[in-house]
């Protein structure tokens, strides 16, 4: 089923160089697609809208913050010598949170991943260390569906995207590896702590408001910017916004620092969960 007997050979070796975490999600790419699609005809199966909720909840949720930051407390986005109106406001507001919810998703279901697959651990040889990888995907089909809602209403509020927009995946691709690591390491501590899934929750929470979402880190004190260069969710979220809005060329020395610091923690959350996995069925 799901053409596990490819998966044997890697599932029972130790390899965790670089090369063979790619090599194995590529080995992998059939397995993980099906898994995928499951994953997002499962979440909206037996609702009435189906993937409408896709569309509809980060619309709500847009138009509640947006009202609590742009109305009650007269939140601003200085755009060039512009201030920015509500409808700026809100697509700039949406691409942070879209970008966000890409990272919160995985981090959120990672603790309880294995445990929410007890059979795949127990009875039959799988290739666990895919699973993360599979949410990883589900969070990005979810983004591009909320980019797509972005895209309907750029032209009314800004008009034809600079060129610059087109490097947006790029931008996107040091976040995504960032989280598939972050989701490998917690998966496997999930199995062995079980408090860990009730403190994600509330730093998840916490790192959201503490990352520039809501407002543009150069609002911020010169002392706290420093603090908040050192937040990984930062460059992805400044630099997006950058070439999504403004035309602005992404700095390509922070891109590249971005991209190390996602590959690193891909590859060390990937050999931590491959040598940990070994004891998750004495655990479950």
């Amino acid at each position: 089923m799901f053409g596990l007997r490819s998966s044997v050979p890697e599932y029972l070796g130790d390899n965790i160089h670089p090369v063979a975490m790619l090599r194995n999600i590529w080995r992998h790419r059939t397995l993980i697609g099906r898994l995928s699609q499951r994953e997002l005809a499962a979440r909206y199966r037996g609702s009435m809208l189906g993937m409408v909720w896709a569309v509809l909840t980060p619309l709500l949720l847009l138009a509640v913050y947006t009202f609590v930051f742009r109305v009650v407390f007269k939140a601003r986005w200085s755009m060039g010598s512009e201030e920015g109106g509500n409808g700026e406001f809100a697509l700039l507001l949406f691409s942070g949170l879209i970008l966000f919810n890409i990272f919160a998703e995985c981090i959120n279901r990672a603790p309880g991943l294995m445990l929410e697959n007890i059979s795949y651990i127990k009875k039959v040889v799988f290739p666990l260390e895919i699973i993360p990888v599979v949410v990883l995907l589900g969070a990005l089909v979810n983004a591009g569906i909320s980019f797509i809602v972005l895209a309907a209403f750029y032209g009314p509020v800004f008009g034809w995207p600079p060129l610059t927009a087109v490097l947006l995946p790029a931008m996107v691709l040091p976040l995504a590896l960032l989280s598939l690591g972050l989701s490998w390491f917690l998966a496997s501590a999930g199995v062995f702590l079980r408090d860990i899934r009730q403190f994600i929750g509330v730093a998840v929470t916490m790192l959201m408001f503490l990352s520039p979402i809501f407002y543009p880190a150069s609002a911020l004190p010169e002392d706290l910017r420093l603090l908040t260069l050192l937040n990984p969710l930062t460059p992805a979220l400044e630099q997006a916004r950058g070439v999504l809005f403004w035309g602005q060329l992404p700095d390509a020395g922070l891109w590249l620092l971005s991209l190390a610091y996602g590959l690193a923690a891909a590859w060390l959350g990937y050999a931590w969960f491959v040598k940990t996995r070994k004891g998750f069925a004495d655990v479950v």
